[in-house]
């Protein structure tokens, strides 16, 4: 049996370091005043939920304990991050059969409750997973999408930022494509706050190496950061974590947001039966729209290359 959504309340599935950081952040967000925790260890669950309850009387009010998949049926938000760590030397795209087999256990579990709200995938490989939770969670695909590259595209900005001595806040460009290897940026429509990237190192008077270069070298950097950040301390938790509450904060407060999420696609730009990253219009009931945002011929094959990359690791997949 189904039930009304509960919009205070929001359930994180898996306690690892993405699980966690993201209930930490999420706590810190004061957009909620009760989270349930769930992991295969039900006593990790229980360690996190405590740890991060007592910071609570330094912050806000809020409910924080260890559950079952009984308490996930009201929530507004279910966050998946449930799944096996990448690790130094792997891809995401390796850990295909480890977390499929995973998302067999919760999966099914998701749908024998009902669930109403909304299904948000961050573990990896978040496109093939969100697809895979798209076809097996029995809920509406607008309310099923994945975390996708809304951490790459901060990377960028962050670091175009860094480049052009500049808030990263006014930088105006996009990550698309499958959260991976095969992803890229949308060059021919990035900006500083509507001024082209040429005329604002013109403006700041920088001499600085040509921008070719610079957009190639800065490319590289997102797309390596996290096989770097692995290599140093074998995981990476914070930034996914922010992404996770900066997609609540558009879902819970129903902000209309364009964000580079992994949905699910059906032709548009010449590409259906997979889920990648495109920017889309998030609220409260979830995926409202796609944005079609115009791309360069070349950045429209490379999107149509990176969903081939994706299908050929899906073809054992039965969806």
């Amino acid at each position: 049996m189904s039930c009304e959504v509960n919009f205070r309340k929001v359930a994180v599935i898996g306690c690892g370091f993405v699980g966690s950081s993201s209930a930490f952040a999420l706590m810190q967000s004061g957009m909620f005043s009760e989270m349930v925790l769930i992991d295969v260890n039900h006593d990790k669950a229980e360690g996190e939920a405590m740890d991060i309850a007592h910071g609570t009387a330094l912050s806000s009010p809020m409910k924080i304990y260890a559950g079952t998949y009984d308490d996930i049926k009201d929530a507004a938000i279910i966050v998946l991050t449930a799944g096996a760590a990448q690790k130094p030397g792997e891809t995401r795209l390796d850990l295909i059969k480890k977390n499929i087999g995973i998302f067999d256990h919760i999966l099914p579990e998701i749908k024998k409750r009902d669930c109403k709200g909304i299904l948000l995938v961050v573990s990896n490989p978040v496109d093939i997973l969100t697809y895979y939770a798209i076809k097996k969670s029995g809920m509406s695909e607008n309310r099923v999408f994945g975390s996708g590259t809304v951490l790459d595209t901060a990377r960028l900005r962050h670091l175009l930022g860094s480049k052009l001595c500049v808030d990263s806040r006014s930088v105006h460009a996009n990550v698309i494509g499958e959260h991976g290897d095969s992803e890229f940026v949308t060059w021919s429509n990035a900006n500083i706050s509507s001024v082209p990237l040429e005329d604002f190192m013109a403006l700041r008077g920088q001499e600085m190496e040509d921008l070719d270069t610079i957009k190639k070298l800065v490319a590289e950097d997102v797309k390596n950061s996290a096989y770097e950040i692995i290599q140093k301390k074998h995981a990476t938790y914070y930034g996914i974590a922010m992404s996770v509450v900066r997609i609540c904060t558009a879902i819970m407060k129903d902000e209309k947001s364009i964000l580079p999420v992994s949905t699910a696609l059906h032709g548009e730009y010449g590409i259906d039966s997979i889920a990648l990253s495109v920017p889309a219009i998030v609220g409260r009931n979830g995926v409202e729209r796609l944005v079609p945002v115009a791309l360069s011929e070349e950045e429209r094959q490379e999107l149509v290359r990176s969903a081939e990359v994706l299908k050929k690791n899906t073809a054992e997949i039965e969806f």
